[in-house]
């Protein structure tokens, strides 16, 4: 056997010869001229023969009236029986699609005629044996579906993998999100239920929890130390605001030892308040807090103003875009929770299928919830 010869690189093809190019493909349209040159081919053999059975019948026909042998009746009746038999089957097709030559034969002409009487009985019977709530349940059951989900669901592996693209379809569903069909959508609905819900009563239960709780006792110590402090880095400017507070004709040098004295009793206070939980002003200001709060619940002229208020800063722009910072924060916080495998948010959804699966095999209650609901 000679050895086979290598082919050659195309490095080493010659200058001119083009490289070998792959089959044309079909031009589109191939495969219907095809199929119609063979029902072409088709029906010309089925007229060839029936035209060849109606001869052997017209030619036995006269052979055997004119004396012929007996076996010419047997060719002559089954000619006969396949010219009958072909012109009734080219009726029969032919009367489902169109008039038979043209003319207007009764129950001609079918399916062009009642297609869509055609089409709905037909979409009746495919609904009702093989597409109906009974059927579909009986399948499902009979499938045990809900176990063999649960039993894919409880391998963690799956889990990940069913997490991970609920994942990428909900981040770019949320990437894809404007931020102005989010506003149009944000502002109409959120405002005008904060507009149209009572706040005061609420605020007064919260305020009073507070108080009764002595909840606020922090914050009246964190401001006490904050004023106190402010004081003492702003006495130029606090003693010049009092010393312009006196009259005009009182003389300059009283107006700043008034203001002096001012100063240093507003510093003794602020220092006693922060120092002393149980001092007179701290437990007037609970005194205040409480009426505050029952007046926001019961007193109709405080509600009134908090309302007012509260649509005043409903109207306002920066709430406006407050609520776009909110929306873009919460939209960006998502995304990235759901691009990170390891984030707590997909650890989560992924147990909780992982714990959905496992509960499905284990619990027979639980499966025929799932399949009643199916």
């Amino acid at each position: 056997m000679a050895p086979m010869r290598a082919l050659p690189s195309p490095a080493a093809r010659p200058p001119g010869d083009s490289p070998p190019t792959a089959a044309p493909a079909p031009a589109p349209g191939t495969d219907d001229r095809a199929r119609r040159r063979e029902l072409r081919r088709m029906k010309a053999l089925a007229t060839g023969l029936l035209v060849g059975t109606a001869l052997v019948y017209l030619v036995a026909q006269r052979w055997e009236s004119s004396g012929g042998p007996g076996w010419v009746g047997f060719v002559r009746a089954a000619a006969e029986a396949g010219t009958v038999g072909a012109l009734a089957d080219w009726f029969a097709v032919t009367a489902l699609f169109r008039r038979p030559m043209g003319l207007p034969i009764p129950h001609t002409a079918i399916i062009a005629t009642r297609k869509d009487a055609i089409g709905a009985s037909l979409a009746s019977f495919v609904g009702t044996n093989f597409l109906s709530e009974q059927v579909v349940r009986s399948r499902f059951r009979s499938a045990h579906a809900a176990r063999r989900i649960g039993e894919w669901l409880a391998h963690p592996g799956h889990a990940e993998r069913v997490t991970a693209e609920l994942a990428r379809a909900l981040a770019g569903a949320l990437g894809s999100l404007r931020d102005e069909d989010v506003r149009s959508v944000l502002e109409p609905a959120l405002l005008r239920r904060l507009a149209a819900w009572p706040v005061s009563p609420l605020l007064g239960r919260v305020l009073g929890t507070v108080v009764a709780d002595g909840a606020h006792h922090r914050l009246v110590d964190l401001t006490a130390q904050h004023v106190h402090h402010w004081l003492l880095d702003n006495r130029e400017q606090v003693t010049e605001v009092l010393a312009r507070q006196a009259p005009g004709w009182s003389p300059r040098f009283l107006d700043q030892r008034v203001a002096a004295r001012a100063y240093a009793e507003l510093l003794r206070v602020a220092e006693e308040v922060a120092a002393t939980p149980d001092h007179p002003l701290r437990g007037t200001l609970d005194q205040y807090l409480a009426r505050l709060a029952v007046d926001l619940g019961s007193d109709p002229d405080t509600m009134a103003r908090v309302e007012q208020v509260k649509a005043t800063l409903l109207a306002s722009s920066p709430v406006r875009r407050s609520l776009d910072a909110i929306w873009a924060s919460i939209r960006d916080l998502a995304v990235e929770a759901l691009g990170e495998p390891d984030s707590e948010v997909r650890r989560h959804v992924s147990a909780t299928l992982a714990g959905f699966g496992r509960r499905l095999v284990t619990d027979p209650q639980a499966r025929q919830r799932v399949e009643s609901r199916s």
